[in-house]
């Protein structure tokens, strides 16, 4: 390992200075750095575009809160790049390394001593009259939801080309076990282990009370059909734009053939992050 990728969610004040820091230490110690452009440029030094990144580095580093994390997931999967997440958001749940640990984690990580955890992605196709108009990956969930001011929405859904049901509902969450603990999690969806091989399939607001989320197997192949007129309906992945739908519009969503790979600082504790994460045990 000898090239590194830095990421950053530029913004916060404390970001330029703690890269200013990092970039020297690791040249000390022998590493080739490429920084995104927006954090170059803060810095007034030379940057690569951050689409780029993942294709030159043995590792990347993002320094941020989880969406920043999820924006290089996507980027890095494919590549199948490590990545390592230090927190410069709140919540925090795949950026796990809190800053005050960041040079003990990197001498860590740069030696050999932490683990690779792999996750499960998401690849969603959007097919309009039979022909494919996009294509996105997901760490986290799809989610196909309606605008503020649009009707209910009828969602008619296939899991391997078998009929489940038409959900009467507000959307729904196509959810990793990664994803489970975001917006799956406050839809009413189980929290996952995150490296189960397992999707979950969560309602959103549905109009009919039986209608519970749905464990499925990472091998099947889920479809929705948007059976309603509305003006206002969406395709999120990770919370970030995806593009607007039309009725008859098909959303298929398949698990990735890659995973995302996370470096897991050395002792981490799963149990103890949802308690730290979710206040658990908190009155």
């Amino acid at each position: 390992m000898k090239k590194i990728g830095i990421v950053c969610k530029i913004g916060r004040p404390e970001t330029p200075e703690t890269v200013k820091e990092l970039l020297p230490w690791l040249k000390q110690r022998g590493y080739e750095t490429y920084v995104d452009l927006e954090t170059a440029s803060a810095l007034k030094t030379e940057g690569t575009p951050r689409a780029m990144i993942p294709s030159l580095v043995d590792m990347v580093i993002v320094l941020g809160g989880d969406g920043t994390m999820l924006s290089v997931c996507a980027l890095a999967g494919e590549k199948g790049v490590p990545i390592l997440g230090i927190n410069l958001g709140t919540l925090g749940f795949l950026t796990e390394v809190q800053v005050d640990k960041l040079y003990e984690t990197v001498e860590k990580v740069l030696s050999g001593e932490c683990s690779i955890e792999e996750r499960l992605m998401l690849i969603t196709h959007v097919m309009r009259q039979g022909k494919q108009i996009a294509e996105y990956t997901a760490m986290n969930d799809v989610v196909v939801t309606k605008g503020a001011f649009a009707r209910i929405l009828y969602l008619e859904t296939y899991i391997n080309h078998k009929y489940v049901t038409t959900f009467k509902s507000d959307g729904l969450i196509i959810s990793t076990p990664t994803g489970s603990t975001a917006y799956s999690l406050s839809a009413g969806g189980p929290i996952l282990y995150p490296t189960l091989n397992s999707i979950v399939l969560t309602p959103i607001c549905s109009h009919m009370l039986a209608n519970r989320p749905i464990v499925l197997p990472d091998d099947v192949l889920i479809e929705i059909v948007l059976r309603s007129w509305s003006e206002e309906v969406f395709l999120t992945l990770d919370g970030r734009a995806g593009c607007p739908l039309n009725k008859d519009d098909v959303v298929k969503t398949e698990k990735a053939p890659y995973k995302a790979k996370l470096v897991i600082p050395s002792g981490r504790d799963y149990f103890q992050t949802l308690r730290t994460k979710l206040k658990w045990g908190e009155r």
